[in-house]
């Protein structure tokens, strides 16, 4: 079998807050027309599954390889129901509802889901004074977070950061969270799209009644979760050569690093994990043997498992540096801790990138 980087078809949501960022800011192409507010990038969501748009597996759905290939293209010996990771951009021209993801153990109790959603958002481009609303201040109890919620008064209750176009922030599941307006995000998460909102309106605009209102702030207030208390993270960074590597948020299901490319980039060989590579910047050439593939500014690709010598070439075509995302799900160990400790940093700045245990 003859492994390269696969590209995939992009699911589109149509929500109330989004926009035209993911075309205007980003530069993503052949997009609907009106309101996108996300773009599903690597999908192995139900029948919101990936097809393969290039190479020999075109017109396979990522669900269709990962059961028949999980080796090879996700880890050895992983097994799952589906690909570990869902992975968005996301335009907020208006702020997103308040909302949360329920966690592993809620997600397979009640709704009878493999899991929940642990999400981390990368910020591509702000508007000015731009911030975030997540977790929910010390000390308040369900009713104080009833009432507010009731009356639309989310500072009351909910810590508010601002933040800045390359800030990272880890979102653990049953946190409550929004961003917005003005804000254009990557997205990496578990693989799932339930949660939960308080608001008085659904993600199409649609009003709630009283009743049905009320009755998502209790199941959103019964799925809360206040042990942890997200924070905009500016990420931990390493240089080698011409090249730059931030790693900027870690956890169990997955990990994310900003790269930034003046030179050649040579991938090493992790047959244990796969690599997703999302495109912000200039396109880049990804050199494999046996071809090459174009990965364009807004397009996304996984580096599948079992593919080796993978180089990843800045072209000549414009001025500046090739800017990629890179995730994975991580050997915590081997993959984040030991390469970040051997560049020096310390346990307490290593445990600020998420949920990072270190012994």
């Amino acid at each position: 079998m003859n492994w390269y980087p696969i590209k995939l078809t992009a699911y589109t949501n149509a929500y109330v807050f989004g926009g035209r960022l993911i075309q205007e800011r980003l530069g993503k192409k052949n997009l609907p027309d009106g309101i996108v507010a996300e773009t599903w990038e690597i999908s192995d969501y139900e029948d919101k599954t990936g097809t393969v748009t290039n190479g020999n597996f075109a017109g396979r759905t990522l669900h269709d390889l990962v059961e028949t290939y999980p080796d090879e293209l996700v880890g050895e010996n992983w097994r799952g129901p589906h690909f570990p990771m869902l992975q968005k951009f996301i335009s907020a021209s208006s702020r997103l509802p308040i909302h949360l993801h329920p966690d592993d153990e809620t997600a397979q109790r009640l709704y009878r889901k493999p899991n929940g959603k642990t999400e981390a958002w990368h910020i591509l481009w702000t508007a000015p004074n731009a911030s975030i609303l997540v977790g929910i201040k010390p000390g308040l109890k369900s009713e104080q977070l009833f009432d507010a919620f009731k009356k639309q008064d989310y500072d009351a209750v909910m810590p508010r950061f601002p933040i800045k176009a390359g800030d990272t922030v880890y979102v653990p599941s049953g946190i409550i969270h929004s961003f917005g307006p003005d804000t254009l995000i990557f997205e990496v998460e578990q693989t799932s799209d339930l949660s939960s909102d308080v608001m008085p309106i659904d993600m199409q605009g649609n009003s709630r009644s009283q009743d049905e209102w009320e009755k998502c702030i209790n199941t959103t207030l019964d799925q809360l979760r206040p042990h942890y208390q997200p924070r905009p993270f500016a990420g931990l960074s390493r240089q080698e050569g011409d090249n730059r590597y931030l790693v900027a948020c870690a956890g169990p299901y997955f990990a994310l690093e900003r790269w930034t490319l003046n030179a050649p980039h040579d991938e090493p060989e992790h047959p244990w994990r796969c690599l997703t590579l999302s495109n912000v910047g200039k396109p880049v050439q990804i050199e494999y043997q046996g071809g090459s593939e174009m990965l364009a500014t807004g397009e996304s690709c996984i580096i599948p498992a079992t593919l080796s010598k993978v180089r990843i070439v800045p072209t000549q075509e414009q001025s500046g540096a090739a800017s990629l995302i890179a995730c994975y799900v991580p050997d915590l160990e081997r993959d984040v801790v030991i390469p970040l400790k051997e560049s020096g940093y310390s346990d307490e700045e290593i445990r600020a990138l998420g949920e990072v245990d270190i012994l």
